[in-house]
């Protein structure tokens, strides 16, 4: 397995994953932003094919965990933690104190993965997400590290 930084060239094989997973995906468009925002972009490859990425932004001593994703086909077999374990590896090389991220109320999977790497519930963000039927809330989470 290997985490390796993503470019725009990569947009096309990240989009198919982030389409698959998510009912209201980032566009291509956001994914470039985040790159020329010189985000943490990092991809997952298992024998050489992309299973998971991460987008992390950097602010002082914070890191705010913007999309974490694994490919449909590969969830519910561990890959979610090492992409997570990897996320709290960058953090501690930037020198982050703490790590913030949001996840939909309704994405008990992503609430019990964060809670069994140590992230606490922080607080509710109303109608934070887009939802089929108007808005959804999120919860903040966050990891001291």
């Amino acid at each position: 397995m290997q985490f390796i930084e993503f470019k725009e060239n990569d947009l096309s094989a990240i989009g198919l994953i982030e389409n698959e997973v998510h009912a209201y995906p980032w566009t291509q468009g956001n994914f470039l932003d985040s790159i020329k925002s010189n985000h943490t972009c990092l991809m997952m490859k298992l024998n050489e094919e992309i299973i998971g990425y991460t987008v992390m932004m950097f602010v002082l001593d914070e890191c705010h965990l913007l999309n974490i994703s694994i490919k449909k086909s590969m969830q519910k077999k561990g890959y979610g933690s090492h992409l997570l374990k990897e996320v709290i590896h960058q953090a501690n090389l930037a020198h982050a104190k703490t790590i913030y991220l949001e996840v939909r109320a309704s994405n008990q999977t992503a609430i019990h993965l964060y809670d069994k790497h140590g992230f606490n519930e922080m607080s509710i963000r109303k109608d934070y997400y887009r939802a089929k039927e108007g808005r959804e809330d999120a919860v903040l989470m966050g990891l001291v590290i």
